[in-house]
């Protein structure tokens, strides 16, 4: 396969990957609770260890994406979430749940290194723009895949489910029928794990990023929260347009955005104007906080609709950063890497922005209940626009004292066997 097609099956998987996980998963806290009658803990622990099991476990899978090569992980995981999603739609006791939930999970730390890493590889010189049409892709895949889901809304949801694994038992015959023979690196690379761990550089790389990570989370978490007291019983209106917007942005937009930064910025600079807007997204939010959290506003109305204006504009600067930010993201870890060991490195990337973004959560819930008790309501959001700057101008800095570059190493990677 030429490597011009390899790229093609490779952002195929990725608009098929989101589509498939969002058929299913934006309704499967509705099934959890009206239709199995659990216990909103339950629904907590189910969606929270499957955030947990991908990316706690993303070191684990770039390693095995090194050790043993990316077709083989790639097409393992893509397996593993067809079996953990069609047992979500049988599933009907905890125990059961939570390993369908895990499974799940663990698919997604396994096929996504594997992924990434084949695609740096094969893009070569043209990895930031690749990796601008795999964000797109992805981006089409999170508009489309709900749309599917609610086309199947009348069905029971097992049929749904049943459906969603289809969908990747699909993409596992097509991975494995389409993607190369690649070398795996750690047999020839005995020290990879202490290699890709003692690179103190890329740890402090990885911590600054995650920021990105945790505030791009806030179209899940607080601005959902926020569009509940502009909208009151209008909320999931609001919030589908919420996300419609920034899919169509990304979009729309991601080329333009990726030609004008290439042209005028090196990678790290776009990744700190990205952290920059991001940062910036909250700024609105801070200005015309709405009322207190709890303390409802009329459900409809000019009011009610104008009060969705921050919200709209905050995810359309959120979208705007990761433009800015994911077609660098692998160039500057390529980069880090020397070029080797790059799943392993990606692995402890995703690892450490999903700690990040857990610990982050945690806290941003914490100040939202705490804005309510004090009557601070613009509190959060200047939080957020702190750690946004912040995480800025950490990577300025990193930039600045050349930490973002190879450790160990010049040249590409060549794990393809020609």
């Amino acid at each position: 396969m030429s490597n011009e097609n390899l790229v093609r099956l490779l952002l195929l998987n990725q608009f098929t990957i989101k589509l498939g996980f969002n058929m299913l998963m934006p309704y499967l806290a509705f099934h959890l609770t009206h239709q199995l009658d659990l216990a909103a803990w339950v629904v907590g622990l189910v969606m929270g260890v499957r955030n947990a099991s991908q990316r706690g476990m993303a070191l684990v899978g770039g390693y095995l994406a090194d050790r043993l090569g990316g077709r083989v992980t790639v097409v393992a995981g893509c397996a593993l979430r067809a079996a953990g999603f069609a047992l979500l739609g049988f599933a009907d006791g905890v125990c059961a749940l939570v390993v369908a939930s895990v499974a799940t999970g663990f698919a997604g730390a396994l096929f996504d290194p594997g992924v990434r890493s084949l695609l740096a590889v094969t893009a070569a010189d043209r990895r930031v723009r690749v990796f601008g049409w795999f964000n797109m892709a992805g981006q089409a895949g999170l508009l489309l895949g709900p749309l599917a889901g609610l086309a199947m809304s009348g069905l029971d949801f097992r049929v749904v489910a049943l459906v969603a694994a289809g969908v990747f038992v699909l993409l596992t015959v097509l991975q494995g029928v389409g993607l190369p023979a690649v070398s795996p690196e750690l047999r020839r690379e005995r020290r990879g794990w202490r290699i890709v761990l003692g690179n103190r550089s890329f740890w402090y790389f990885s911590l600054a990023m995650s920021g990105a990570y945790l505030l791009s989370f806030q179209v899940y978490l607080t601005l959902p929260l926020a569009m509940g007291r502009a909208l009151g019983a209008q909320r999931d209106l609001g919030v589908g347009e919420m996300f419609a917007l920034s899919a169509l942005l990304v979009i729309t937009l991601q080329g333009r955005v990726t030609t004008w930064a290439a042209r005028t910025m090196t990678a790290p600079r776009a990744m700190s104007a990205g952290l920059a807007v991001m940062g910036l997204a909250f700024v609105p939010l801070v200005a015309w906080p709405g009322p207190v959290p709890h303390v409802a506003v009329a459900d409809e109305g000019l009011a009610g609709q104008s009060a969705m204006a921050p919200m709209l504009v905050a995810a359309a600067l959120l979208a705007l950063g990761t433009m800015l930010i994911c077609p660098f993201e692998m160039e500057v870890i390529v980069a880090m890497s020397g070029g080797r060991l790059v799943a392993t490195h990606y692995g402890l990337y995703a690892t450490l922005s999903g700690i990040g973004v857990t610990a982050g959560s945690v806290l941003t819930g914490t100040l939202w209940d705490a804005a309510g008790r004090w009557g601070l309501a613009w509190l959060p959001w200047a939080i957020l626009v702190v750690i946004g700057w912040g995480c800025a101008l950490a990577m300025t800095l990193l930039d600045r004292r050349r930490l973002l570059t190879p450790s160990w190493g010049k040249g590409e990677p060549a794990l393809i066997e020609r």
